[in-house]
C-alpha cells in the first residue's frame, strides 16, 4: 500500500477524480469497481485513484472529433449494448433489412465517446445500463460537444418513464424506446434518417 506522500502526489479522492473527469461520483465508483479506473481503499473505507488513471481517461475521452462524417451511401449506425445476446440480435436483424447500413456494436459508455470522436455516426442506439459511464452521461456528454450535438441518438432501455425522469431525464430530442428492442420502429425511424440523407444531399 503507498505511503502517505505518495498518496497525495499519486491518488485522488473520488470528488476529484469526478471534477477531472466531468462525471458523477456514483459514475466515478462504478468505474473503479469495474477496473475502469485503477485505485484502492483505505482503512476508513474512502476511495484513492490513481492519478495517471485519470490522465489516461480524459486522454482516451477527449480525443479529437472527427471534423465531419466521412463521405458514404451507407448509414453509419452504432449500437452501444453490453448484452452479448441483444448485440447478436442488432446484428442479425439489421443485416437481414434490405437497407444501406453500416453497423457497429459497442459494449462501454467511454469507448462509444471515444468512437463518436473518431467519426461520428449517424444514429446512435444505445441502452443506458452500460459499462464504465452510463447512458445518462454518455449522451450529456454528446451532446454538450457541438461536434456530436446533432447525432441522432435513439434510447433502447428496460427503464420506464419515471425511473429516466429519476436519473435526471434525457435531452427532448432523443428518442427513447421500451425493451424490448422495437425493431419495426427502429426500421421506419431509419428509413426516414436514409431519406433525409439524401434529400440533404439532393438539395442546391
Amino acid at each position: 500500500m503507498p505511503n502517505d506522500s505518495e498518496s497525495r502526489r499519486e491518488f485522488i479522492s473520488t470528488a476529484q477524480a469526478a471534477r477531472q473527469l466531468g462525471l458523477s461520483l456514483g459514475a466515478v465508483q462504478q468505474m473503479v469497481e469495474s477496473g475502469t479506473l485503477a485505485g484502492w481503499k483505505t482503512a476508513g473505507g474512502h476511495r484513492r485513484i490513481r492519478q495517471d488513471s485519470v490522465d489516461a481517461l480524459l486522454a482516451r475521452a477527449k480525443a479529437p472529433m472527427a471534423v465531419a462524417r466521412a463521405a458514404s451511401d451507407k448509414l453509419r449506425v452504432l449500437v452501444v449494448e453490453d448484452d452479448r445476446l441483444l448485440q447478436g440480435i442488432y446484428r442479425e436483424t439489421f443485416a437481414n433489412w434490405e437497407m444501406p447500413l453500416e453497423l457497429h456494436v459497442i459494449d462501454h459508455g467511454l469507448d462509444a465517446l471515444v468512437e463518436v470522436g473518431r467519426e461520428p455516426p449517424d444514429l446512435l442506439i444505445a441502452d443506458l445500463r452500460i459499462p464504465g459511464i452510463d447512458g445518462f452521461e454518455m449522451i450529456r456528454r454528446l451532446r454538450e460537444n457541438p461536434l456530436s450535438s446533432d447525432v441522432a441518438i435513439v434510447v433502447v432501455s428496460a427503464l420506464n418513464a419515471k425511473e429516466i425522469a429519476a436519473e435526471g431525464g434525457l435531452p427532448q430530442d432523443v428518442t427513447v424506446y421500451r425493451k424490448p428492442i422495437p425493431f419495426h420502429e427502429l426500421h421506419g425511424y431509419m428509413q426516414a434518417l436514409i431519406a433525409q440523407r439524401r434529400r440533404s444531399r439532393n438539395s442546391p
